[in-house]
C-alpha cells in the first residue's frame, strides 16, 4: 500500500513526465493500493485555479482511499520528535505538512511515494519512513 504525496500528484495532474510520475502509473497499472491524506487532499485543493477545477478534482480525490494519523494527540508528538532528531543529525525539514505526511505514512506502514527531497533526507534519519522506490 502506497501514500502518494502532493509533489508526485501536482506533476501527475499537469501531465509532467519522468521517473516519480512513472511510478505512479506503475501502481495505477499493477493494481497497487494507494490513497493520500487529509493534509495532500488539502495541498491539492488549494491549489485550484478555478471553482469548476475545485469541484472536479474535490470529486476525483474523494474517490480514493484517505489514511489518516491513528494516535491522535501523541502523533503529533511524534512529528515533532521526528524533527529534532532530523535536526539533532543536521537535516532540517522544512514543511510542518511533510512531517505529518511522513507520521501518517509510518502508522499506516506504507510506503511513500513523493518528489520531495524533505522525504528523501529524512528517510535517511527516519528508517521506519518507508520510501517507494
Amino acid at each position: 500500500m502506497v501514500l502518494v504525496d502532493t509533489s508526485i500528484l501536482i506533476g501527475y495532474f499537469k501531465g509532467l513526465s519522468g521517473y516519480p510520475y512513472k511510478k505512479l502509473d506503475e501502481i495505477i497499472d499493477m493494481g497497487t493500493p494507494f490513497g493520500i491524506c487529509n493534509q495532500v487532499y488539502q495541498e491539492l485543493l488549494q491549489g485550484v485555479k478555478s471553482e469548476k477545477e475545485f469541484q472536479l478534482l474535490r470529486e476525483y480525490l474523494n474517490t480514493l482511499t484517505f489514511y489518516g494519523l491513528r494516535e491522535g494527540r501523541k502523533s503529533y508528538e511524534n512529528a515533532a520528535i521526528m524533527y529534532a532528531k532530523c535536526r539533532k543529525s543536521g537535516v532540517t525539514i522544512r514543511s510542518t505538512v511533510d512531517l505529518i505526511v511522513a507520521e501518517v505514512a509510518i502508522e499506516n506502514h506504507l510506503y511513500l511515494l513523493h518528489n520531495d527531497n524533505d522525504f528523501l533526507n529524512m528517510s535517511k534519519v527516519i528508517h521506519e519512513l518507508m520510501l517507494y522506490e
